[in-house]
């Protein structure tokens, strides 16, 4: 029997894969096309948009900085939030499991804000895609100790300190604690 967490994440792949073709279809682009722009194969689009994968975040970000739309756009259940607990949002996976970002809130009205939770794991480390282009970066480390490098400066973040930067800047989290480290994370796009 499917639980309520393994259920949940069904419909939001299955909702994320519909989103993805409607997106796709606005834009008057083929699955090729799609596959050029955003270096994920043709066959890893169409899983998606079938609803027949769950893809790591990495991918994710490829996508929706392809069809330069918020991630959120395409991460979208429907229905409204207003109050956000921890552990019950929509969970993403850096590629070795050890980097996780939790949405908070998101919209389909073409939000210009993301908000989520980043948990990072005791000693690891994490470098995602570059994001867009003129999107700005807000990290605020809830828990634990952050090394924390953005092109070649490199800071040292403890809990409650804040670093704001160029989200498509080269950027890397590493976790030198010792415990699990919780951020949180918002990305503001341009106008």
């Amino acid at each position: 029997m499917m639980g309520l967490e393994d259920e949940q994440t069904r419909k939001l792949i299955q909702q994320m894969g519909g989103l993805l073709r409607n997106i796709r279809s606005e834009q008057k682009l083929s699955l090729e096309e799609l596959a050029e722009k955003t270096g994920v194969s043709k066959l890893t689009l169409g899983k998606i948009e079938r609803g027949e994968t769950n893809p790591t975040l990495g991918v994710v970000w490829k996508i929706t900085e392809g069809l330069s739309i918020p991630l959120t756009r395409i991460l979208v259940m429907d229905d409204h939030v207003d109050l956000s607990r921890c552990g019950e949002g929509y969970m993403i996976y850096g590629p070795d499991q050890t980097w996780r970002v939790e949405t908070v809130f998101r919209n389909t009205d073409g939000p210009t804000m993301e908000i989520y939770r980043a948990f990072l794991g005791l000693q690891a480390m994490y470098s995602p895609e570059p994001h867009h282009k003129g999107a700005m970066e807000f990290v605020t480390v809830m828990r634990g100790n952050i090394s924390f490098k953005v092109e070649e400066r490199v800071y040292q973040l403890k809990q409650f300190d804040s670093i704001k930067f160029e989200a498509a800047s080269k950027h890397l989290y590493k976790n030198i604690g010792d415990e699990e480290a919780v951020l949180h994370v918002v990305v503001r796009y341009p106008s």
